[in-house]
């Protein structure tokens, strides 16, 4: 644990990455930018240092013309311009910037009257209402930071494909209305959920119940995570997370 920290604090070195980038997404959506904000893990506090160092969350007006294929495809290419070398991910677009992992999440803001953004859904060709605040707050409040770290780390380590949300909101069921006085307790029920429950379960975003975030991965998908967790609670902690 000590290992992965990640300083998130106001004067944190990877902040410089929202120096570096804000003028540069600041020329390319001109005045229909709203803000650039640390999200995702960084700003939850369930982020590895050797995970994606920092999520930036790109607002933009709802004023905005284009579709949020067009958006995402615009930003894309700029970044390309740029000399960043981008990678198309689901909602995001991952970049190397000064040696570290950064992934872009833009948006467009719905009304002025609430923080509910649209964004974009490559891996479904479609689109979907969220709010990262309400992540950001739902996941905070939980309290499972340290339990959720370690699975994260161990899905990386197994190359497993899980999305850091979804992964979230799993760790938070797996320990609902229990009370393990240990955190190696505590992750072994997470994984005990994971390979019980998990493959069937349904979940869905706390800011928008019609957006089935367990729907992100396939039947397949969940069930290369559930063998991995029944496997993992055969093992030595040595063998499950390096």
């Amino acid at each position: 644990m000590a290992r992965e920290a990640v300083d998130t604090g106001p004067h944190a070195p990877v902040r410089g990455v929202l120096t570096t980038l804000t003028p540069l997404i600041a020329g390319w959506a001109g005045n229909k930018l709203l803000s650039v904000s640390p999200s995702g893990s960084f700003a939850k506090g369930t982020a590895n240092h050797s995970g994606t160092d920092i999520d930036l969350f790109i607002s933009l007006s709802e004023e905005t013309t284009e579709t949020l294929q067009q958006i995402y495809e615009k930003l894309f290419d700029r970044l390309t311009a740029l000399g960043y070398a981008p990678k198309r991910q689901n909602v995001s677009i991952n970049i190397k910037v000064n040696g570290y992992d950064v992934d872009l999440v833009p948006a467009k803001r719905q009304n002025a009257l609430s923080n509910d953004h649209s964004l974009y859904r490559r891996r479904a060709g479609t689109w979907t209402k969220t709010n990262v605040q309400t992540h950001i707050a739902h996941v905070r409040a939980a309290g499972h930071r340290q339990e959720t770290r370690l699975i994260k780390l161990w899905r990386n380590q197994k190359n497993l494909d899980f999305p850091s949300f979804y992964l979230e909101l799993a760790v938070i069921e797996a320990l609902r209305n229990t009370n393990y006085a240990t955190l190696s307790d505590r992750v072994a029920a997470c994984f005990r959920y994971l390979r019980d429950t998990f493959s069937n379960a349904r979940f869905v975003d706390p800011a928008n119940t019609n957006n089935v975030i367990s729907d992100d991965l396939t039947a397949a998908e969940k069930q290369r995570i559930s063998t991995a967790a029944g496997q993992a609670l055969n093992s030595t902690w040595d063998q499950v997370i390096r």
